[in-house]
């Protein structure tokens, strides 16, 4: 069997990527590769299950594309538009309809964009004062971007964790 091979930030520099923005990038990657593995055999009849209370694996992969978006927004010194705001409120009901697949590229496609938007990022930006929020909460381009990053693998841990308890339920008992 081939050995694994090292997570994402011990590969070594992502082209394009200025060294001060590589661990926002590197956590995308990895989110992008976690998410990935764990939601690829997942039937779509575990995607919306729940276990103690705990958020599903499709709310996961909705929120992580919506808050990528919504926080990449703010860095950009932008303010949420209504279809960011509505996506926002929708991510709460359950879209019986998305397929594992569909909701899973949705969340890649966001992470890509996330990638590119941190990649176009002047490293002269990074201080720049932002607001987040109605609130207009005080923060940097820096903090938004580190913090979309780790808020990312936040849920790319939840939905791991998820989709290997649903899988696990779902196996009858061979005693």
């Amino acid at each position: 069997m081939a050995p694994s091979p090292p997570e994402v930030w011990l590969r070594g520099p992502v082209p394009g990527v200025h060294a001060e923005l590589m661990p926002v990038v590197h956590s995308l990657l990895q989110v992008r590769e976690e998410i990935a593995a764990a939601v690829a055999a997942l039937p779509a009849t575990l995607l919306w299950e729940t276990v103690g209370g705990a958020a599903s694996i499709g709310f996961h992969l909705l929120h992580l594309e919506g808050s990528l978006d919504r926080l990449l927004t703010y860095a950009r010194g932008e303010q949420l538009n209504d279809r960011q705001r509505s996506a926002l409120d929708a991510e709460d009901t359950l879209p019986v309809h998305e397929t594992p697949a569909t909701l899973l590229r949705r969340a890649t496609d966001a992470i890509e964009a996330a990638i590119e938007q941190v990649r176009a990022t002047p490293v002269e930006t990074l201080r720049e004062d932002r607001r987040v929020g109605r609130a207009a909460l005080p923060s940097t381009v820096r903090g938004l971007l580190f913090h979309a990053a780790e808020h990312a693998q936040r849920h790319a841990g939840q939905i791991v964790t998820t989709a290997k308890i649903v899988q696990a339920r779902a196996i009858p008992d061979r005693a």
